[in-house]
C-alpha cells in the first residue's frame, strides 16, 4: 500500500481524525453548558497530532521503501 493510495489517507488521515474532531466537539458542547469539558479537547487535540504524526511517520517510511 503507496501511502498516495486513498485507502490509506483514509484509514490513517481521515477516519481517526474525524474522531478527534468529535472528541474537541463534545469538549466544546460541554463548556458551553458549564459541564468541564477541557479533559476533552485536551484528549481531542492530543488524538489528532498522533494522527498527524502516524501519517508523517507511515508517509516517510513507505516512502523509502518504494
Amino acid at each position: 500500500m503507496k501511502p498516495t493510495d486513498p485507502q490509506f489517507i483514509y484509514m490513517i488521515l481521515v477516519l481517526p481524525a474525524l474522531f478527534g474532531l468529535t472528541l474537541i466537539g463534545e469538549g466544546i458542547a460541554k463548556i458551553i453548558h458549564d459541564e468541564g469539558g477541557f479533559i476533552n479537547i485536551f484528549f481531542g487535540l492530543v488524538f489528532i497530532v498522533i494522527v498527524i504524526f502516524a501519517y508523517y511517520f507511515f508517509s516517510t517510511y513507505f516512502g523509502a521503501r518504494a
